[in-house]
């Protein structure tokens, strides 16, 4: 069953979207060759639980890492160790946050050091996939339309279109109806209604669209071992367009909600999220997570 939103409770993700694209941002400061994923783990635990909202994936069916940490090959679902982020790599950073019961999701994918011109290129590719796909959640499309539009974006760049995996309502919980596909019909699947929220997230492959689940029962990689990039928003619906609801990709001062517009937060959250991000430094890592049995996440 969908679920639809009404503008306040739309609001109210908005404000955990503020955290999460504030937390993206930390690990985007905080990646560089010679860190352990264990370590971007913490860091990000200890900066959405000093903002008063609680990692969502930890301890979601048993998954043991507050973010999900995946390089290389790995699509989705790595869980935080003892990996240690060499120069060339890729990583996909999964990170969900819960604020006052509302779920906001999104990922990115960061470059460590110099990557060469496959990387670049998925990479660049699977972003504007995410464009592609977002610009057709208009009310009154379908599903499918904005399925085809990823679809379309990643196979013009010669990406490889993941079918196993796909996006997916969000609201109280993380994973809501409808799913979303990265493939498609135009004009197929479920119409989308003012106050829907989805999360609209590619992932593609730079080789063949198959994966394989890997021994932990969580982690996904491409099959072929081909790089794999995943960029997500969570987006709304709304009589003016689509409105993403977490807005990593503004910088940190126009991220302000209405909610933060009104009580003049949005500067001070601003100030706080900079000081955090320039002080953080890599530290001594956790212990290596317990794998966790397998499921769907992010």
């Amino acid at each position: 069953m969908i679920i639809k939103k009404s503008p306040e409770e739309i609001e109210r993700i908005a404000r955990a979207g503020v955290i999460q694209a504030a937390t993206l941002d930390l690990m985007e400061r905080s990646i560089r060759p010679g860190v352990r994923t264990a370590e971007l783990d913490r860091i990000a635990e200890r900066f959405i639980r000093s903002h008063g909202a609680v990692p969502t994936f930890k301890g979601y069916r048993g998954f043991p890492g507050s973010i999900c940490a995946s390089p290389n090959a790995m699509v989705v679902h790595g869980i935080p160790g003892p990996y240690r982020l060499s120069d060339g790599d890729i990583i996909s950073i999964d990170i969900g946050v819960t604020l006052d019961g509302w779920v906001a999701d999104a990922a990115r994918t960061f470059a460590v050091g110099a990557v060469d011109r496959s990387a670049r290129n998925l990479m660049a590719g699977t972003r504007e996939a995410l464009d592609s796909g977002v610009q057709m959640c208009l009310a009154g499309n379908r599903v499918g339309d904005v399925s085809r539009a990823i679809q379309r974006t990643a196979e013009r760049a010669g990406l490889g279109v993941i079918r196993q995996l796909v996006g997916h309502g969000v609201g109280r919980d993380m994973h809501e109806d409808p799913q979303v596909p990265n493939y498609g019909r135009p004009g197929k699947g479920p119409k989308l209604e003012e106050g829907m929220v989805i999360a609209v997230e590619p992932m593609l492959t730079a080789g063949r669209p198959a994966v394989r689940a890997g021994s932990d029962g969580w982690a996904i990689f491409s099959q072929d071992g081909s790089l794999a990039a995943h960029y997500e928003f969570t987006v709304a619906i709304t009589a003016d367009g689509p409105r993403i609801l977490t807005p990593w990709y503004l910088p940190p001062r126009e991220r302000a909600t209405d909610w933060q517009r009104r009580d003049g937060t949005s500067e001070q959250h601003a100030r706080e999220h900079e000081r955090e991000s320039r002080g953080s430094e890599p530290g001594e890592p956790s212990e290596p997570s317990t794998p966790g049995l397998a499921a769907s996440i992010g």
